[in-house]
């Protein structure tokens, strides 16, 4: 392959104490926990909001915040959550305490970022990452108009995938042990529904809809519509599998065929289910929904065993409960078996909770690195658990509360004094039941 060499001396645009990677809900919570604590913070969003999966892939739903008890992803993850029920349109307050109105959630995180006084700029994304030694000494971000560095005391990935920490070369693992991914999905704004007519997702139509060759992809695995207001709902149908989304070749190929399953989804919906009969397909997502890239090998990885065992961790940052949702990597039978029975097998009552440590957001090998959201140390049990909004929320608040107290200090993030860290967390709200001060 032809090799080509590129040099140019780049402007430092920010010099922070914490920089954050992705504005996503691990993101936000981060740079908003940060800035709380009195850090100099600069966010770098790659999209045009903040919001992540709720926003730019139309995840249309939270998963739960609490286990039917406690309410986990206390703290910042609270404070969203009570103001969506405050400032989002009524017919989503009545029916959808879960579902998630766009357009409201994007104005929530704007301000919520805006009033912390951390600064941040859209369309910007990190392309390369000046490490030595373990210690990360600049970030590079590309932009609409310009390239740039950005120095900062401490790093925090948010990213999703593990870019920061992947630039920096930082160990990972990606997928299972043949290196295969969950299926992606891509997800859709729909409108036209009677839901009062609505009976469900009915296993024999998607039976009748396979028999008549509907669908391009028979794929067992229709988690199906959400309601988010008065006849409109939000898809989570169907898998695009084989789909790497650390490649953009990978998710050009996926979003393409994504698209293509989205219309044969419309004449499912309108053909084969009641209450879909005038549903009409308004809008699909800008980027297809991505479940697993890399996990970033920490301190300590999260396993299995911690869920079982509803684990306790000295050095805990937060709790969550959501169950195993690892989607099958392969379009089979056995394949969408094995999903089925660790979805419903892996899965707590009312009140259960495992513990998230600490040592899971800190990369092994650098002293100024933070991760937080998909990406932080677990097997792929845990971070099919620990993936989803609320969790992000709960590592997010952490990693950003852990950034600030290092960059005051200039401590490492291993040696951070997690006592410290703990106490700060509680006084942002989070839910630390396990804390003996």
């Amino acid at each position: 392959m032809e090799r080509y060499t590129y040099k140019k001396d780049l402007r430092v645009k920010h010099n922070v104490d914490v920089f954050v990677a992705g504005g996503g809900p691990a993101g936000v919570a981060a740079a908003v926990a940060a800035a709380r604590r009195g850090a100099s913070v600069y966010i770098a969003e790659s999209f045009t909001a903040f919001g992540g999966a709720a926003v730019t892939m139309l995840v249309p739903a939270f998963m739960q915040f609490g286990d039917g008890e406690n309410f986990l992803a206390a703290g910042i993850g609270s404070e969203v959550f009570e103001s969506i029920k405050e400032k989002s349109y009524p017919s989503f307050q009545k029916y959808c305490p879960h579902s998630i109105p766009v357009e409201t959630l994007k104005i929530i995180y704007d301000d919520m970022v805006v009033k912390s006084g951390a600064l941040f700029s859209f369309n910007t994304n990190v392309i390369d990452v000046c490490a030595e030694d373990g210690r990360i000494s600049a970030v590079i971000c590309a932009s609409k108009g310009s390239v740039f560095a950005v120095k900062a005391k401490v790093y925090v990935d948010c990213t999703g995938d593990g870019d920061v920490a992947f630039y920096a070369g930082a160990e990972y693992t990606l997928g299972n042990e043949q290196g295969e991914l969950m299926a992606s999905t891509l997800c859709g704004i729909w409108a036209g529904i009677s839901w009062g007519d609505v009976k469900g997702n009915d296993g024999r139509m998607l039976d009748k809809a396979f028999e008549d060759g509907l669908f391009t992809n028979e794929d067992r695995h229709l988690p199906g519509m959400w309601r988010i207001a008065d006849g409109i709902g939000g898809s989570n149908a169907g898998h695009i599998y084989d789909i790497n989304g650390c490649d953009a070749d990978s998710l050009t190929k996926g979003i393409i065929s994504g698209r293509k399953q989205l219309a044969e989804y419309r004449e499912y919906y309108r053909n084969y289910l009641t209450g879909f009969e005038r549903a009409e397909l308004v809008y699909s997502a800008s980027q297809i929904g991505i479940r697993e890239t890399r996990r970033i090998i920490g301190d300590y990885t999260l396993c299995l065993d911690d869920f079982i065992s509803r684990a306790i961790f000295d050095d805990e940052i937060g709790r969550y409960c959501y169950n195993i949702d690892i989607h099958s990597a392969v379009n089979t039978k056995e394949g969408f078996e094995l999903f089925s029975r660790e979805h419903k097998g892996y899965r707590y009552s009312k009140g259960e909770s495992y513990g998230i440590p600490y040592r899971t957001l800190t990369p092994k090998g650098f002293s100024n690195l933070i991760v937080a959201g998909r990406c932080v140390s677990a097997d792929r049990h845990m971070q099919s658990s620990l993936r989803v909004m609320p969790g992000c929320f709960i590592t997010g608040q952490a990693a950003g509360t852990a950034a600030a107290i290092c960059a005051a200090d200039n401590s490492d993030v291993h040696d951070a004094d997690i006592t410290e860290i703990q106490r700060a967390l509680l006084s942002l709200g989070a839910f630390l039941p396990n804390f003996k001060a």
